[in-house]
């Protein structure tokens, strides 16, 4: 299998002032194709900056960075932007959709920046990523006919939407309540399954208990990189919930 992701020796500082914070204090970890990896680590463990980098978003201070076979920090602005639209699909806690457009139009914006795509092409591969995450019959709908756990699946559908080699999902389950959460994740096991990579950034142990293997970070190091030997099916986990009362 081959590795989405190298890291070596990572490492941000921050200049704050006259202060230097150092967020990150030389994490390395590889992560090859298939897997589904959580990162976890409380406020102030450096999970954010990390997400920031590995989403290309920001490059470290020092260290390397590989996705796919491309070192980031050689990258100018303008490549990294191009390499994170083709290589990344993000999945935020928020959802960030854009509120007056419905489903489909929201799927279909990440391909806008891929100019050998016609409309008609658009239209094909966003009404498919939206079928993969359930939600074929709501692709008119807008965010605010969705409920919460609707709408992060079409933020999925959106990640899923330009084939990319990773989906990088922040606290992605973070605004949903416990069986909202856990039908994301049946979803993102669902789609692991059939060999997508994720790498998901989440605080909750019960969350993590779902993904294969767990990188444990605190005060800008990993202090724990471990396999999880007895992964959760979402699906199981779902089935076993309390029957919530009707009123």
């Amino acid at each position: 299998m081959g590795k989405i992701l190298e890291l070596h020796d990572l490492k941000r500082e921050f200049r704050m002032g006259t202060e230097i914070v150092r967020a990150l204090k030389g994490v390395s970890f590889e992560v090859t194709a298939g897997e589904f990896v959580t990162i976890m680590g409380s406020s102030g463990s450096g999970k954010t900056t990390l997400l920031n980098v590995l989403g290309c978003l920001d490059k470290p201070t020092s260290g390397v960075y590989q996705l796919d076979g491309v070192d980031i920090s050689k990258l100018s602005r303008d490549e990294l932007a191009r390499l994170r639209n083709r290589k990344i699909g993000f999945v935020f806690q928020a959802y960030n959709l854009l509120a007056r457009t419905s489903a489909l139009e929201n799927v279909e914006l990440p391909l806008f920046y891929n100019s050998g795509l016609t409309a008609h092409d658009r239209r094909e591969r966003a009404v498919k990523a939206l079928e993969a995450v359930k939600l074929a019959e709501r692709l008119d709908h807008m965010p605010n006919q969705l409920s919460g756990g609707q709408q992060q699946r079409v933020a999925i559908a959106r990640a899923l939407v330009n084939e990319p080699v990773m989906i990088l999902a922040d606290e992605a389950t973070g605004n949903l309540d416990t069986r909202t959460s856990y039908e994301i994740m049946a979803l993102l096991q669902e789609l692991n399954q059939a060999g997508k990579t994720i790498v998901f950034v989440t605080h909750e142990p019960d969350i993590a208990a779902f993904s294969s293997r767990t990188v444990m970070l605190r005060d800008g190091k990993v202090i724990r990189d471990s396999k999880n030997e007895n992964v959760r099916s979402a699906r199981q986990a779902l089935s076993e919930l309390p029957v919530a009362d009707d009123y």
